[in-house]
């Protein structure tokens, strides 16, 4: 939908709504059903995409940006390596992988999301899933990609990133490489976690070995790739 078609509110919004009195009963079991059927539509759609990796990053990076033109590169050489790129879908550093991919005759995925103003799946996507709910949508992010390249971007990237490590930190998933790509954008952020998380003994000394920090498309995609052939 869009224009004045797109709802003022999302179906997450109204998931998340606290209702008073019994009217959740007529609503909630019916919504359980919505759920289901995005998934099914996620695993039947995303079942025979073979290897892939996702890409993050912000929707707000323009043509001319820096991490558009990384992420283009990315998208190109996973592509080049015979990996599938997933990304959300959507325009900046989304669509830049997503073009990069399609350019080099690759498999180009978008998993988008319902937003209040008007967004879209990008022109580059060759195959498109769109969600109501965030956590169906992170749901296939992960278990239908290997690994996450993760560009310079907002909260949404971040609450994907910290969804990748929180996994593999309590060992729901295995072997998941994560690369952060831009010394300059992520240093601070690490720095942080070692004196404020590490330090207090909030994480794990080997925790901060989850991910790769890392200054080019080259060096991520290497990365990622070196971590499946090991």
């Amino acid at each position: 939908m869009r224009g004045g078609l797109i709802p003022t509110e999302t179906a997450d919004t109204e998931l998340l709504r606290d209702v008073k009195g019994p009217e959740w009963r007529n609503l909630d079991p019916w919504r359980v059903l919505r759920i289901q059927s995005e998934f099914v539509e996620g695993f039947d759609a995303l079942a025979e995409v073979g290897p892939a990796i996702s890409v993050f990053g912000s929707a707000r990076s323009t043509e001319e940006s820096e991490e558009y033109f990384v992420a283009r590169q990315v998208g190109q050489l996973l592509a080049q390596a015979g990996y599938a790129v997933i990304t959300g879908g959507g325009p900046g550093t989304m669509e830049a992988a997503n073009r990069g991919a399609k350019e080099a005759g690759g498999v180009s995925i978008g998993l988008g999301i319902e937003l209040p103003h008007e967004q879209g799946i990008n022109s580059y996507v060759d195959l498109g899933v769109h969600f109501r709910y965030f956590f169906a949508r992170k749901t296939m992010f992960v278990k239908y990609s290997t690994g996450f390249i993760v560009l310079p971007g907002g909260f949404g990237t971040l609450d994907e990133l910290f969804e990748a490590l929180t996994l593999v930190q309590t060992k729901k998933i295995h072997s998941f490489p994560i690369a952060l790509v831009g010394r300059d954008y992520w240093q601070g952020l690490l720095d942080w976690v070692s004196v404020n998380m590490l330090e207090k003994g909030m994480i794990g000394a080997g925790d901060l070995d989850y991910l790769a920090l890392v200054d080019t498309a080259e060096d991520a995609v290497n990365y990622v790739i070196a971590h499946q052939e090991d």
